[in-house]
């Protein structure tokens, strides 16, 4: 043991440190805040100055996250735009966006930057955990050689851990303390600071033996998610030809109580994770002469369902001897998932994108983001429409494409001319609802 680790691991074990988180999202905003209730003091790092200014003034950005909750510890809270700010830390915690480029391949430009900003700021005894979601070999390969580039031995007197996200956000069963963290070091010194930071935060901790195992994890996690929603959304169309409620399926199957996990068709894959992680496996598995079929299958199948619900909207216009072309079309929800403000990689604006480029004059209804954001590859310039009796009666055709609990759905049913239904709200006996 190095005398650099002991007084790190004192410090840390007596929960008197400092913690920096950088990034301040749906992820990095939440573990700050757990830092700070945990008794630590917690800096919290973003290049967004508007993030910056919103929580320096005790104000939540994120619809889950209180404002109250950053008032209750904001004694215990710093931000800043500055990463010289992080020579006061003991623990850097990186929680920063992997996402694909236009190839579909891992773009880790966001934890790279975020790397060479630390590099001159660093100092003998700094504890370095990344948390966002990469593939196997990312820690040991670019985050190691550029910290030990600066002169400092890892293990020795730099600490490295990969500890990958879990959040959840929107859901009231699960958060940041009560989610089991997985956690993992690059050498036995790093694993020993990693289940002692974690253990201040997260009420159970699970170690494992290497980096590029905790990597794996957590691919496994959400690659389990898209390959079985892959495998539903391919039921739901087989299903829907030949007059079967994919829904009554599953109700009747979840009942069997071993051996089957439910999991529910939908418009397409939203979120951070679910549509991005994969690829980020089946790119590194090319290095090893691996191709995996079943993965990338899992991604073909959702990502055509946009279409597959387009096509329905087309078909319910036709019915009513309509034309998509001028025909006014309002989208209920554009979250990725229900009860939460969260856009990333939302389905439904695919879905918008494709029906404007048909010719229709698209709105939207949600109840948690009341202006369309500038987002990467989409924008329009709407606001969030009131879904009143009038409003929903002077639509052709109204889209379930996420199901807030927010929504009343037996006004929308009552007042909806044509009803598309992608996250089966409605039975098949309803005359006006098309379920895609």
């Amino acid at each position: 043991m190095s005398d650099c680790f002991d007084k790190q691991f004192e410090k840390i074990h007596a929960g008197k440190f400092t913690a920096a988180v950088i990034g301040l999202g749906y992820i990095g905003l939440p573990l700050l805040l757990r830092f700070a209730e945990s008794g630590s003091e917690a800096l919290g790092l973003d290049v967004d100055p508007a993030k910056i200014d919103s929580l320096s003034n005790q104000k939540s950005y994120i619809k889950h996250i209180p404002s109250e909750r950053i008032s209750a510890v904001y004694d215990k809270l710093a931000f800043s735009t500055d990463f010289e700010q992080l020579q006061k830390a003991d623990v850097i915690v990186i929680c920063v966006p992997t996402p694909l480029n236009q190839y579909r391949e891992p773009d880790l430009s966001f934890v790279i930057d975020t790397v060479e900003r630390i590099l001159p700021n660093l100092r003998q005894g700094h504890v370095i955990s990344l948390e966002s979601t990469t593939y196997p070999g990312t820690t040991e390969e670019e985050l190691l050689p550029r910290i030990e580039s600066s002169g400092f031995k890892v293990g020795e007197d730099i600490f490295l851990i990969y500890s990958p996200e879990r959040e959840d956000p929107g859901n009231q069963n699960f958060s940041t303390q009560t989610i089991p963290k997985i956690v993992s070091g690059h050498s036995a010194n790093c694993l020993a600071l990693a289940q002692a930071l974690y253990d201040k935060v997260c009420d159970q901790v699970v170690p494992v033996s290497s980096t590029k195992v905790a990597e794996m994890t957590k691919l496994l996690e959400n690659i389990h998610r898209a390959v079985n929603i892959g495998l539903v959304n391919e039921l739901k169309v087989l299903a829907d030809k030949m007059g079967i409620n994919i829904y009554e399926v599953i109700d009747a199957a979840k009942t069997k109580p071993f051996g089957f996990t439910a999991f529910y068709p939908g418009p397409g894959l939203g979120g951070h994770c679910i549509p991005i992680d994969p690829f980020y496996l089946t790119w590194k598995a090319r290095e090893y002469g691996v191709h995996t079929r079943f993965i990338e299958l899992a991604g073909e199948v959702n990502n055509a369902m946009p279409d597959y619900v387009v096509e329905k909207v087309m078909l319910g216009l036709n019915q009513q001897q309509k034309s998509i072309r001028s025909s006014k079309i309002l989208v209920l929800g554009i979250a990725y998932k229900k009860n939460v403000d969260d856009m990333r990689e939302s389905p439904a604006v695919v879905i918008m994108d494709k029906l404007v480029k048909l010719g229709a004059v698209v709105d939207y209804s949600d109840p948690f983001i009341p202006v369309f954001p500038k987002i990467r590859n989409y924008y329009f310039d709407l606001d969030s429409v009131a879904l009143t009796a009038e409003n929903i009666a002077n639509y052709d055709c109204v889209v379930i494409a996420t199901d807030h609990d927010d929504f009343d759905y037996d006004l929308i049913c009552e007042h909806a001319r044509l009803i598309i239904d992608s996250r089966g709200k409605f039975k098949n006996d309803n005359e006006n609802v098309i379920n895609a």
